[in-house]
């Protein structure tokens, strides 16, 4: 089988966006769709690609990207814009951003200039992490009793619901209370994380290593990942004074961030490539591995994947990827997060032909969705992936879907693609 390259993927990924989306458009105001893939081919080194499309750029751009796979050179991503009622204003029908005044940077210098999107519930992946964060630094345990909400449950339970249902069972009142959460620093320089100390302060001794949760994230070289503004009640939307514009994610350091958790799941895979010699797991093995047993039991198989909503009309197939059996009824109907699809999938399970550990995030402008992906026979394609969009759920063609087709379709064709050159 011929080797991958990191050009050949990105050509791959900007057909398969510019196909999917010319057979949905057009769509009012055009969308922005930011998607990053790392595929590990076997014997051989990782290959990665980052394209973008929004408007001004409805074919792609192919972000550049060190041999390193250190953050993106030449994209100055800009804050999600919100009214003073805390609306996303860039993405309503009719929305000109030629009109957008005062537009402030999230990270980097352009020359291209990109809205990032706002990550919706994709933003518990981070979360997540914080909690695998203080597991290892001695600050909880998965069976910690945690009161939130009115209600008493396991640190585990808590995780469990937030990843796998996506509901609001969050722990940000967790990293509150324990002291993780800090605000990013505005304005802040970026360090190559080559030339930070393997441990952090090189003079902390028996602290915990780089602090917060932001300073965590910059000190691995993840600058676009936010978490702010969030309030130690656990309150993260909008109406709580965060949400649009202070939770950010690209779909490159997303992708990244699942890199380094990848050792649990994929010992043999190559180390990031951009972090220093020696310099410490973001996580340990196990914790790891336990954030990534949760993003296997995902239930809501509905943006890259969409096998939840097999059987309704107009269905596209996405990442060939099965729902975790403890979501499926024996009538084949699929009930999680207090919501139930009223197709049988089970002929669709049948024909899953990979795992897709993951998490979702949809609201009514956005949609997105980042994880693993390796195929169930052994010896297969290998690779991760993530998705931010514009293309909430008011583009989705039935009540209660997602986003629309071409969000799914544009997972099977990376799929489909990919399958014929790693297997």
């Amino acid at each position: 089988m011929q080797t991958l390259t990191h050009a050949e993927l990105a050509c791959g990924l900007r057909e398969a966006l510019r196909s999917s989306l010319s057979e949905a458009g057009p769509f009012d105001p055009p969308p922005t769709v930011d998607l990053a893939v790392v595929a590990f081919p076997t014997n051989a080194p990782a290959v990665w690609a980052n394209v973008l499309v929004h408007r001004g750029h409805p074919e792609g751009v192919v972000a550049h990207i060190g041999p390193h796979a250190s953050a993106v050179q030449d994209i100055r991503y800009l804050v999600d814009p919100t009214d003073e009622q805390r609306r996303s204003i860039a993405w309503q029908p009719g929305a000109d951003w030629t009109r957008l005044k005062g537009l402030q940077t999230l990270h980097g210098s352009g020359p291209l200039e990109s809205i990032a999107p706002y990550p919706a519930s994709l933003i518990k992946v981070m979360v997540a992490v914080g909690v695998g964060l203080l597991v290892d630094r001695g600050l909880t345990d998965w069976d910690e009793a945690w009161a939130w909400g009115g209600r008493t449950r396991a640190v585990r339970q808590w995780a469990d619901g937030m990843i796998t249902e996506s509901r609001n069972d969050d722990l940000v009142a967790l990293l509150h209370a324990r002291g993780l959460i800090d605000e990013p620093a505005p304005g802040r320089g970026w360090v190559e994380p080559r030339d930070v100390h393997p441990t952090g302060d090189p003079s902390a001794g028996a602290r915990h290593s780089f602090g917060g949760l932001h300073d965590t994230f910059w000190a691995y070289g993840l600058p676009t990942l936010r978490l702010a503004r969030t309030r130690p009640d656990g309150g993260w939307l909008n109406r709580d004074g965060s949400g649009v514009g202070h939770l950010q994610m690209t779909a490159w350091d997303t992708v990244r961030l699942l890199w380094l958790m990848l050792p649990a799941v994929m010992p043999d895979g190559p180390p990031p490539p951009w972090l220093a010699a020696g310099m410490r797991p973001l996580l340990k093995p196990k914790t790891a591995a336990q954030l990534w047993q949760l993003m296997d039991d995902q239930a809501l198989h509905e943006v890259l994947s969409s096998t939840v909503a097999a059987g309704l009309p107009g269905w596209r197939a996405g990442i060939p990827s099965a729902v975790p059996a403890r979501w499926v009824g024996p009538n084949g109907q699929v009930a999680a997060a207090d919501r139930r699809w009223p197709g049988d999938i089970r002929p669709i399970q049948a024909q899953a032909t990979v795992h897709f550990a993951h998490k979702t995030g949809t609201t009514e402008n956005y949609a997105s969705d980042a994880g693993w992906v390796r195929t169930c026979a052994p010896g297969g394609r290998r690779y991760l992936v993530a998705l931010l969009s514009t293309l909430g759920s008011r583009h989705a063609p039935h009540q209660g879907l997602a986003t629309d087709w071409c969000i799914p379709a544009l997972g099977a064709r990376i799929d489909a693609w990919l399958a014929q050159r790693l297997g």
